[in-house]
Protein backbone atom coordinates (compact mmCIF):
# COMPACT_ATOMS: atom_id res chain seq x y z
CA UNK A 1 0.00 0.00 0.00
CA UNK A 2 2.93 2.43 0.81
CA UNK A 3 4.40 1.42 -2.50
CA UNK A 4 1.45 2.42 -4.10
CA UNK A 5 0.97 5.92 -2.05
CA UNK A 6 4.44 6.77 -3.31
CA UNK A 7 4.25 6.06 -6.82
CA UNK A 8 0.96 7.42 -7.53
CA UNK A 9 1.80 11.02 -7.72
CA UNK A 10 4.72 9.99 -10.63
CA UNK A 11 2.23 8.17 -12.56
CA UNK A 12 0.45 11.42 -12.58
CA UNK A 13 3.25 13.27 -13.45
CA UNK A 14 3.63 10.86 -16.49
CA UNK A 15 0.69 11.15 -17.29
CA UNK A 16 0.63 14.95 -17.42
CA UNK A 17 3.66 15.08 -19.71
CA UNK A 18 2.94 12.34 -22.09
CA UNK A 19 -0.54 14.53 -22.70
CA UNK A 20 1.05 17.83 -23.01
CA UNK A 21 3.48 15.68 -25.87
CA UNK A 22 0.10 14.97 -27.25
CA UNK A 23 -1.00 18.44 -27.49
CA UNK A 24 2.59 20.03 -28.98
CA UNK A 25 2.00 17.13 -31.28
CA UNK A 26 -1.59 18.10 -32.43
CA UNK A 27 -0.12 21.99 -32.38
CA UNK A 28 2.44 21.39 -34.44
CA UNK A 29 0.55 19.90 -36.95
CA UNK A 30 -1.76 22.15 -36.59
CA UNK A 31 0.33 24.96 -37.13
CA UNK A 32 2.79 23.15 -39.95
CA UNK A 33 2.29 24.70 -43.77
CA UNK A 34 1.34 22.64 -46.42
CA UNK A 35 4.48 21.36 -48.07
CA UNK A 36 5.54 20.18 -43.42
CA UNK A 37 2.40 18.36 -43.44
CA UNK A 38 3.26 16.90 -47.13
CA UNK A 39 6.47 15.83 -45.88
CA UNK A 40 5.19 14.20 -42.84
CA UNK A 41 2.73 12.30 -44.62
CA UNK A 42 4.46 11.14 -47.33
CA UNK A 43 7.07 9.88 -44.34
CA UNK A 44 4.51 7.78 -42.89
CA UNK A 45 3.73 6.09 -45.97
CA UNK A 46 7.21 5.54 -46.48
CA UNK A 47 6.72 3.31 -42.94
CA UNK A 48 3.78 2.25 -43.55
CA UNK A 49 5.21 0.45 -46.72
CA UNK A 50 8.35 -0.63 -44.87
CA UNK A 51 6.43 -2.52 -42.21
CA UNK A 52 3.98 -4.15 -45.00
CA UNK A 53 7.09 -5.60 -46.46
CA UNK A 54 8.59 -6.66 -43.53
CA UNK A 55 5.10 -8.79 -42.88
CA UNK A 56 5.55 -10.06 -46.64
CA UNK A 57 8.70 -10.87 -46.79
CA UNK A 58 8.36 -12.80 -43.10
CA UNK A 59 10.93 -10.40 -41.90
CA UNK A 60 9.03 -10.51 -38.47
CA UNK A 61 9.33 -13.81 -38.01
CA UNK A 62 12.86 -15.56 -36.46
CA UNK A 63 13.14 -17.94 -39.15
CA UNK A 64 11.54 -19.45 -42.40
CA UNK A 65 9.42 -22.12 -39.62
CA UNK A 66 10.95 -25.32 -40.57
CA UNK A 67 13.26 -26.92 -38.35
CA UNK A 68 14.57 -29.38 -40.52
CA UNK A 69 16.02 -27.36 -42.57
CA UNK A 70 19.64 -25.47 -42.49
CA UNK A 71 18.55 -22.75 -40.26
CA UNK A 72 16.06 -24.06 -38.10
CA UNK A 73 18.70 -26.37 -37.49
CA UNK A 74 21.06 -23.84 -36.77
CA UNK A 75 19.31 -22.21 -34.28
CA UNK A 76 18.89 -24.84 -32.47
CA UNK A 77 22.77 -25.31 -32.13
CA UNK A 78 23.25 -21.31 -32.34
CA UNK A 79 20.74 -21.36 -29.06
CA UNK A 80 22.41 -24.52 -27.36
CA UNK A 81 25.88 -22.48 -27.35
CA UNK A 82 24.75 -19.03 -25.08
CA UNK A 83 21.74 -18.52 -22.95
CA UNK A 84 22.44 -14.50 -23.91
CA UNK A 85 19.62 -13.02 -25.89
CA UNK A 86 22.06 -11.09 -28.05
CA UNK A 87 24.26 -11.97 -30.75
CA UNK A 88 27.11 -9.99 -32.12
CA UNK A 89 27.32 -10.20 -36.19
CA UNK A 90 30.53 -9.98 -37.70
CA UNK A 91 31.66 -10.58 -41.68
CA UNK A 92 35.11 -12.26 -42.66
CA UNK A 93 36.75 -13.17 -45.55
CA UNK A 94 34.41 -16.10 -46.08
CA UNK A 95 32.41 -16.48 -43.52
CA UNK A 96 29.27 -14.79 -41.39
CA UNK A 97 30.48 -15.17 -37.47
CA UNK A 98 28.53 -15.06 -34.65
CA UNK A 99 29.55 -14.02 -31.59
CA UNK A 100 27.58 -14.09 -27.90
CA UNK A 101 28.70 -13.96 -24.20
CA UNK A 102 28.67 -17.56 -22.63
CA UNK A 103 25.92 -16.54 -20.49
CA UNK A 104 23.70 -13.95 -19.25
CA UNK A 105 25.46 -11.34 -18.16
CA UNK A 106 25.67 -7.77 -18.09
CA UNK A 107 28.47 -6.44 -16.94
CA UNK A 108 31.72 -6.63 -19.42
CA UNK A 109 29.73 -8.62 -21.66
CA UNK A 110 31.71 -7.05 -24.82
CA UNK A 111 34.53 -8.47 -22.93
CA UNK A 112 33.18 -12.00 -22.10
CA UNK A 113 32.22 -12.37 -26.01
CA UNK A 114 32.84 -15.59 -27.18
CA UNK A 115 32.44 -17.03 -31.44
CA UNK A 116 29.53 -19.57 -31.06
CA UNK A 117 29.25 -19.87 -34.95
CA UNK A 118 30.72 -19.48 -38.09
CA UNK A 119 28.95 -20.16 -41.06
CA UNK A 120 31.14 -20.19 -44.34
CA UNK A 121 29.93 -18.42 -47.55
CA UNK A 122 29.21 -21.63 -49.16
CA UNK A 123 26.39 -22.35 -47.07
CA UNK A 124 24.95 -19.14 -46.27
CA UNK A 125 25.47 -15.06 -47.01
CA UNK A 126 23.85 -12.16 -45.28
CA UNK A 127 21.52 -9.82 -47.20
CA UNK A 128 19.72 -6.69 -46.79
CA UNK A 129 16.19 -7.66 -47.94
CA UNK A 130 14.33 -4.03 -47.60
CA UNK A 131 17.53 -2.33 -49.02
CA UNK A 132 15.18 0.50 -50.25
CA UNK A 133 14.17 1.56 -46.76
CA UNK A 134 15.74 2.52 -43.92
CA UNK A 135 15.45 -0.86 -41.22
CA UNK A 136 16.87 -2.87 -38.70
CA UNK A 137 16.58 -6.17 -40.77
CA UNK A 138 18.93 -8.18 -42.07
CA UNK A 139 18.09 -11.69 -43.66
CA UNK A 140 20.72 -15.06 -43.77
CA UNK A 141 19.99 -16.59 -46.27
CA UNK A 142 21.36 -20.45 -46.17
CA UNK A 143 22.00 -22.29 -49.42
CA UNK A 144 18.52 -24.43 -49.37
CA UNK A 145 16.50 -21.76 -48.95
CA UNK A 146 15.84 -21.39 -45.65
CA UNK A 147 16.72 -17.90 -43.83
CA UNK A 148 17.30 -16.50 -40.34
CA UNK A 149 16.41 -12.64 -39.83
CA UNK A 150 18.49 -10.83 -37.60
CA UNK A 151 17.52 -7.51 -35.77
CA UNK A 152 20.02 -5.30 -35.37
CA UNK A 153 20.59 -2.44 -32.96
CA UNK A 154 20.79 0.70 -35.42
CA UNK A 155 18.47 1.07 -38.03
CA UNK A 156 21.29 1.58 -40.76
CA UNK A 157 23.91 -1.03 -38.93
CA UNK A 158 27.60 -0.97 -40.19
CA UNK A 159 26.26 -4.33 -41.74
CA UNK A 160 23.56 -2.73 -43.77
CA UNK A 161 26.17 0.12 -44.81
CA UNK A 162 28.78 -2.75 -46.08
CA UNK A 163 26.15 -4.73 -48.12
CA UNK A 164 25.15 -1.85 -49.35
CA UNK A 165 28.85 -1.08 -50.85
CA UNK A 166 29.55 -4.64 -51.11
CA UNK A 167 26.53 -6.94 -52.52
CA UNK A 168 27.27 -11.02 -51.77
CA UNK A 169 27.65 -13.08 -54.36
CA UNK A 170 24.05 -14.53 -55.74
CA UNK A 171 22.06 -11.59 -54.02
CA UNK A 172 19.39 -9.88 -55.33
CA UNK A 173 19.09 -6.56 -54.58
CA UNK A 174 15.55 -5.74 -55.27
CA UNK A 175 12.57 -5.31 -52.24
CA UNK A 176 10.56 -8.19 -53.53
CA UNK A 177 13.08 -10.74 -52.93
Amino acid sequence: MLGAVLVAPFMLIAMLFSLLASGEEALKRMLSTKEERDRARAADDDIERRDEAITELGLDKTFDGDWNRAAGQFLLRWYSHSSHHQRFVFLTEGRIVLAAPPKRVSVRRDERMGVVAEIPAVEALLEDPLPAYDSNKLRIRFSDGSWLVLTTEEWRSDLHKYLMRHPQPGETKSAGD
